[in-house]
């Protein structure tokens, strides 16, 4: 019988540093053959994209059935949003060729469905969950962003009349860290000890006993920490309780994710427009590229809350569009209004 090739899922919320990780572990993948799947979350593969640019190579010609991708180090980088189970059949088709599998989930994903994916007889006979790693965004925890303290999680929203009490949320974040084994404490490097020591009572009151916290910053972190954890989490999943252990289904029915296209002429006046937009709207996220006037390079644009980030990556190809496209996930959005705001205050 062919060895099964193990499995390691990447969950945490959005914007705690997944794809940083995923960046760090295939670049410094050491000669494993990595495969990566991408469950991205959105109308723009955007996560896939910043991974095929992350400076290995990806070879685009080696695409599979227009999934697999077949990257410059010998390993495969896959995005998936329904078509989970044929990737895993092309992947077990091919476990010879395939060290480790890493699947980063998407940050709305519920972690334990997809644990539970591996018991089928299909996959059980491939593929073992090595372990399920869980990143955590220290900052955004410190910032009481997903405190287990109702007063402060009811202060917290109370001030943002936008924000639903009942948001599943803080539940989501919750689950993600009961079926962690292993949890990257991320961005650590801006906290002082006791922001730190706070933020790591928030997490181990949710997580199993015996977990092991690992304080990280900008996705570096060893490969032996992160591989070879051998917990074949899916003959376990079942006894881990989350929240939505009652229901049969679980899909992103509770979010929405839209897409804007947008003519930019300033950099900081998007940014603005961005975050006065976060203030009126419930957006739990936003990523996309943009295209500057006058410049050659791509401008990546990523926001959690009304934190942004932006940083040209590469020069736009001569085969690809230059424009700019957002994709913004939260709660209750329209697309034609969110739009006409963002497209007036850049016009403004």
């Amino acid at each position: 019988m062919s060895r099964k090739i193990p499995a390691t899922i990447v969950t945490g919320f959005l914007g705690s540093g997944k794809t940083t990780l995923l960046r760090n572990l295939l670049t410094n993948a050491q000669g494993r053959r990595i495969a990566v799947i991408v469950n991205e979350f959105g109308e723009l593969g955007i996560d896939g994209e910043l991974l095929r640019g992350c400076g290995i190579g990806c070879d685009e010609n080696g695409v599979e059935n227009g999934q697999l991708f077949e990257l410059a180090n010998g390993c495969l980088c896959c995005t998936v949003q329904e078509e989970f189970a044929p990737v895993m059949e092309l992947l077990a088709a091919r476990r010879d060729q395939i060290d480790h599998l890493v699947i980063e989930t998407s940050g709305l994903a519920l972690p334990k469905p997809l644990v539970q994916a591996f018991q089928w007889p299909a996959l059980r006979n491939a593929f073992t969950v090595d372990a399920v790693i869980t990143v955590v965004d220290a900052p955004a925890v410190a910032a009481g962003d997903f405190a287990d303290d109702p007063v402060a999680v009811d202060a917290q929203r109370r001030a943002d009349d936008n924000l639903d009490h009942d948001s599943p949320l803080h539940e989501l974040f919750e689950d993600q860290l009961a079926t962690a084994d292993l949890v990257i404490v991320h961005k650590t490097d801006g906290l002082d000890a006791a922001a730190l020591a706070g933020v790591e009572a928030v997490i181990r009151a949710e997580t199993p006993a015996g977990v092991k916290l690992v304080h990280a910053q900008h996705g570096r972190i060893d490969l032996e920490v992160l591989l070879g954890l051998e917990r074949a989490v899916e003959d376990q999943i079942d006894q881990r309780k989350t929240h939505h252990d009652e229901e049969e289904d679980h899909d992103h029915d509770a979010f929405d994710s839209v897409s804007v296209t947008l003519e930019v002429k300033d950099r900081n006046r998007l940014l603005a427009a961005l975050t006065a937009l976060v203030e009126r709207h419930e957006i739990y996220r936003v990523k996309g590229f943009v295209s500057l006037p006058g410049s050659a390079m791509r401008l990546v644009v990523q926001g959690v809350g009304r934190r942004f980030d932006s940083y040209f990556d590469r020069a736009w190809r001569s085969d690809e569009t230059r424009a700019t496209r957002l994709v913004l996930i939260g709660d209750h959005l329209e697309q034609a209004a969110l739009q006409t705001e963002l497209t007036a205050a850049l016009n403004a």
